[in-house]
């Protein structure tokens, strides 16, 4: 059935276009993320990745090209903290909300401009913390202040290119653009997995019942974030018979859907963010000697992702974050206003502060089954790993990059089933 939709998507000129300008801008990407700046060792490099395992975690949303320290080593991580941040400042900023929630599109265009400006400030901030850290590890040589210069100013315009690249992608291709980049990314890591769970076969063949345990925990877990993904509370609503002149409008019936997952990958994004921090601050002064440096050591350690704190931090913070994010970005006052000004009500409530109060009680028994499931998903590497004593595709079987995928195979499925039907109408 769907090998039959392909092939009939290849068959439709738009619809080919649009699939072969998505795969150039993909093709692009992963060029952009294996040219390396100058001056790196990769022998040094490839150590230090293998030390710190909490950057690679983090290396996993620029698809690898921060282990590379490619041009586009960022990815889309400082625009995506910028829009987070945004959003975040709408709880203080009434003015801001304003424009992200009641303006409409010109509203969030608008939004999204702060959003791409306020990525400059951020890609040089990261970029810097960065390619200091590294100089401090020995990774690469010292580097002179015009160059340090020139290198920040061509790592932010990697960030920002792939940013445009997902513009692109978004209005003249199909799917979310930003969303298919970190795909893609993620994906291209997959080869490199596969290689070395046969170079660990090769040195241990009795990995194999090993393997075969981890992909059963693999596929299960799959099947439930697919399943909890699509999950959602449908609240029913009516619109009342309106007559205007000889016509009558109205008297339909609809359902507002709620997500189980009302927060998406944020709240991992953010704990991650968190997490990552202190490690990152504690890098700084390892080699300073005395008590400092004996603090950064516990700090590592501490918070190395196979540890326990670790591992229970994160899902501590996912939980919460998922609350946090979601009542930020999913307002029940405003949901009640915009239905009532168009006369739609839930049936057996009355519209206005009673119909905010119900949409508030669905919501706080239905956000903690999201809030666990997210944490769950978000440890679930660290677990997997501890269990079946195996960490090649451990960024597969949960976590961000797991949500990711699903999230965009799914809605880049209903965006290619929807053109084909549209253009199904238009021939009948």
């Amino acid at each position: 059935m769907w090998l039959g939709k392909i092939i009939l998507l290849f068959k439709i000129p738009d619809l080919r276009k649009k699939i072969l300008f998505v795969l150039g801008i993909l093709v692009i990407f992963r060029i952009m993320a294996n040219i390396p700046i100058p001056g790196v060792d990769r022998a040094e490099l490839e150590a230090f990745f293998a030390e710190f395992e909490i950057l690679g975690l983090v290396s996993v949303f620029t698809g690898g090209a921060l282990e590379t320290l490619s041009v586009a080593m960022l990815g889309l991580g400082p625009y995506i903290t910028a829009v987070i941040i945004l959003q975040l400042l709408t709880m203080i900023f009434p003015q801001l909300k304003k424009i992200y929630q009641e303006e409409g599109e010109a509203g969030r265009q608008k939004f999204n401009q702060y959003g791409r400006i306020a990525t400059v400030p951020l890609a040089m901030l990261q970029g810097f913390g960065m390619l200091t850290l590294l100089q401090r590890q020995g990774i690469i040589g010292e580097i002179p202040p015009l160059l340090m210069l020139s290198s920040l100013l061509t790592i932010t315009a990697g960030t920002l290119i792939l940013m445009w690249f997902g513009e692109l992608i978004t209005e003249k291709g199909i799917g979310n653009g930003v969303s298919l980049l970190i795909f893609a990314g993620i994906i291209a890591m997959v080869p490199g997995q596969v290689r070395l769970m046969h170079e660990s076969l090769v040195i241990d063949p009795a990995m194999i019942f090993t393997y075969l345990a981890f992909f059963v925990v693999a596929f299960f877990v799959i099947i439930s974030v697919v399943l909890i993904n699509e999950g959602r509370r449908n609240i029913p609503v009516s619109y009342a018979k309106r007559v205007r002149g000889m016509k009558m409008y109205g008297g339909s019936s609809t359902y507002l859907p709620l997500n189980v997952n009302p927060a998406g990958v944020i709240p991992i994004i953010f704990a991650l963010s968190i997490l990552t921090l202190p490690v990152m601050l504690a890098q700084f002064f390892i080699g300073a000697g005395g008590m400092i440096e004996r603090i950064a050591v516990w700090v590592s350690a501490f918070f190395g992702p196979a540890g326990f704190v670790f591992i229970f931090s994160q899902f501590l913070l996912v939980f919460i974050f998922t609350f946090f994010y979601t009542i930020v970005t999913f307002d029940p006052k405003s949901i009640s206003t915009n239905l009532q000004k168009m006369g739609g009500f839930v049936p057996g409530i009355r519209p206005g502060n009673s119909t905010t109060h119900y949409l508030k009680y669905v919501l706080y028994r239905t956000l903690p089954i999201g809030a666990i499931f997210l944490g769950l998903i978000a440890i679930m590497p660290s677990i997997v790993a501890m269990a079946t004593r195996v960490e090649v595709f451990g960024f597969l079987v949960g976590g961000a990059a797991l949500l990711i995928i699903v999230s965009v195979v799914l809605e880049t499925m209903r965006q290619i089933k929807a053109q084909l039907q549209m253009r199904e109408y238009e021939t009948f």
